[in-house]
């Protein structure tokens, strides 16, 4: 999609996208999850979602896939942190959209969330990074996701996010090579600009 198409979609689609972002914020509500046990956990969901408004046109390829993308980037830690299963997901997505985009858009949480595992490397490990490569728009909502952590880290100074500033140096370079489809589907792409968004704060 060019960038003025996109932003035709997001005037078209207005309502939709701000009803997603409310049942998703409502949703973390429900289970009293915080983000650095300061903040209500929307305000990571819209930090993700404010990429999606940045840059969806570089990756997003037709209308049929602009609101399940940006489902993608409200819910992607839906089944993870807020205790849903991939059916639930599908059900609020139909809420919004077709059975298809239902699909994508389940899809893409899916394929965001974690591994059960003991450790961070356990999560993530390399059956967690094959299904984001293998998921249109999960690399680029992954991209979406750590330059939200990485801003955040960068900007609010504490233990914690000292601690994860190391992480995220240490990690990006594996990070980048573990989402990188290497297709030519603009669909897995990895906008460049959002890359050099996280190595200027890095």
């Amino acid at each position: 999609m060019t960038q003025q198409e996109f932003q035709a979609c997001i005037e078209k689609h207005k309502l939709d996208i701000e009803e997603v972002r409310d049942r998703a914020h409502m949703l973390h509500e429900s289970v009293n999850q915080h983000y650095d046990k300061v903040h209500p956990y929307g305000f990571h969901l819209d930090m993700v979602a404010e990429s999606v408004f940045k840059y969806g046109y570089l990756v997003c390829q037709s209308e049929h896939d602009f609101v399940p993308l940006f489902f993608g980037a409200f819910y992607h830690d839906s089944i993870e942190d807020a205790r849903m299963t991939y059916n639930d997901v599908t059900k609020a997505a139909q809420l919004f959209m077709d059975a298809d985009q239902a699909y994508i858009a389940a899809e893409m949480v899916y394929a965001l969330t974690n591994d059960k595992g003991r450790t961070r490397a356990e999560r993530a490990g390399e059956r967690y990074y094959q299904g984001i490569r293998e998921t249109p728009y999960a690399p680029f909502l992954k991209l979406a996701d750590r330059l939200a952590n990485v801003t955040y880290s960068f900007t609010h100074g504490n233990a914690s996010n000292n601690h994860m500033k190391e992480v995220y140096r240490e990690e990006m370079p594996h990070f980048l090579e573990a989402i990188n489809a290497h297709s030519d589907d603009p669909r897995l792409a990895l906008p460049q600009e959002m890359i050099d968004d996280i190595y200027k704060l890095l």
